[in-house]
């Protein structure tokens, strides 16, 4: 195991200095498109989205048939990700690994109207600290054979893999980032992952967090986290830190140097700042962060430990809201997108690549102008309890403190509660029912502050959520076959 920092001082000044001379470049910018949604936009209508902003790269967290289908013959360089769920079969079988490469790679990369495939990312930070060692010892293997089984279709020079890692697989006690170093317990794990990465020349894939550090860590503010030029710079020697990202950024930077591998280029894979459901989450302060990160990016002023260097790539985080997404890190989960799930814009925000105004989706298809509230003429003294039983499905974090619609009162968030649920199951009359307490109107409830939401044509039994449940499926079954071989 390589020494912490702390039993192996780190020369500084050569650090800079080696890490200066790699020269400035630019950055390019992408969005992740995930699908933990009950009712996703149709590939074509993302497609369009896409091309419409002239977002160049995308980072799909799962492969699915019907999304790789729809970025065929696309300018779009995409990274297909591989779930966690996955990482313990291709860890021990190549012949899964195989599958899923033909399946998922080379069916799409042949020809020439085919998807520009970069990079196939392995697992999605199954480093994360919430995880405990569910995935990540697995991580290794499976990169491992997912590279031979590139290898052997004739794309391991062509397709890169990449295994993304969260944003507290690397710490410092100090919290500066002369310090930094990854995890004590995952440490053995990472320095494979990064002689792999090395050997083939491949990027350290990271998620950074300044939302999440503004959340967890009282030495960070908000204007520290925004790029706000007002906000107190942090000292650590001879260098300033004037943002969140940069501090976090050079954490990471001095946590490869001190592993060994000063040199490897860095990705971030997720990066971004939700606009509901927790303290802080606004599409006012969304806009900011998104301005002043951009505005750096751009700038290529690079870090303290990396000047003039940024990131060669930046994947922001996310396209669109997932209602579906998991909310045990904060209810925040499900708000991080530029655009609302049904792809119109909730902020402005200049991508580099085109003019200021984000443009909406264009052909989306909403369910009839119905809603489902309470009938005060009820009885109600079962309606909170019905209310509770729909947000256990249904997705209510607007509804928790600092959200959108935290400030509707009793029974207007009741209403809230079962018009989420209502719309989820695609206005059935059965899902409005509640013990008698619900009320289908077309008189549409929202407030000034708290939208009422109508749910899409597409529901998740459709489009790419079948087809992504048919390769899960497929990929167990193959699986299941070698293992009785």
């Amino acid at each position: 195991m390589v020494p912490p920092p702390t039993a192996r001082p780190l020369t500084m000044i050569v650090l800079v200095l080696l890490l200066a001379s790699m020269g400035s470049r630019a950055t390019a910018i992408g969005v992740n498109w995930g699908t933990s949604s009950s009712h996703p936009l149709p590939p074509a209508i993302v497609l369009q989205l896409l091309k419409s902003n002239r977002i160049p790269k995308v980072r799909l967290l799962d492969a699915g048939p019907a999304l790789l289908g729809a970025l065929s013959g696309s300018d779009v360089d995409v990274t297909v990700g591989i779930p966690n769920a996955m990482l313990r079969s291709f860890n021990s079988s190549i012949k899964a690994a195989e599958s899923w490469v033909h399946d998922n790679v080379t069916r799409y990369f042949s020809g020439g109207r085919g998807v520009r495939i970069e990079y196939v990312a392995v697992g999605d930070e199954s480093f994360l600290l919430g995880h405990d060692d569910q995935f990540y010892p697995f991580v290794v293997g499976a990169a491992t054979n997912i590279q031979a089984a590139l290898t052997k279709a004739n794309l391991g020079s062509k397709v890169k893999v990449v295994v993304p890692c969260s944003a507290d697989s690397f710490e410092s006690e100090s919290s500066l980032p002369s310090k930094g170093h990854f995890r004590i317990e995952v440490n053995s794990t990472m320095v494979q992952i990064l002689k792999f990465l090395s050997e083939h020349r491949s990027p350290f894939f990271v998620t950074i967090s300044p939302y999440q550090s503004l959340l967890q860590s009282k030495n960070t503010t908000l204007n520290f986290a925004l790029f706000k030029e007002t906000a107190q710079s942090r000292k650590d020697g001879q260098r300033k830190y004037k943002n969140s990202f940069d501090l976090s950024y050079d954490t990471l930077v001095t946590a490869l140097y001190s592993s060994g591998f000063p040199n490897m280029e860095i990705v971030i894979s997720q990066i971004g700042w939700p606009t509901d459901g927790a303290a802080y989450a606004t599409s006012i302060l969304a806009e900011e962060f998104m301005k002043g990160l951009l505005d750096h990016l751009h700038s290529k002023s690079g870090t303290p430990l990396r000047p003039q260097n940024p990131p060669i790539e930046t994947y922001l985080f996310s396209l669109l809201d997932e209602d579906q997404r998991n909310i045990s890190s904060g209810n925040f989960e499900r708000h991080w997108g530029l655009f609302t799930f049904d792809g119109q814009a909730k902020y402005q925000v200049y991508l580099g690549q085109t003019s200021k105004k984000l443009t909406n989706a264009q052909g989306v298809e909403y369910l009839p102008s119905r809603w489902c509230v309470v009938n005060n003429n009820k009885d109600m003294s079962n309606a909170t309890a019905e209310a509770l039983d729909a947000c256990s499905v249904a997705d209510c974090t607007q509804l928790s403190p600092n959200g959108s619609c935290f400030n509707l009162s009793w029974p207007a968030n009741l209403s809230y509660a079962f018009n989420s649920f209502y719309q989820q199951h695609d206005q059935r009359a059965d899902s409005c029912s509640f013990g008698g307490v619900g009320l289908i109107t077309t008189v549409d409830p929202s407030t000034v502050n708290c939208l009422f939401t109508i749910g899409l044509q597409t529901s998740h039994s459709d489009s790419f959520a079948w087809g992504f449940s048919t390769q899960l499926m497929n990929f167990l079954l193959t699986y299941i076959l070698v293992l009785l071989k």
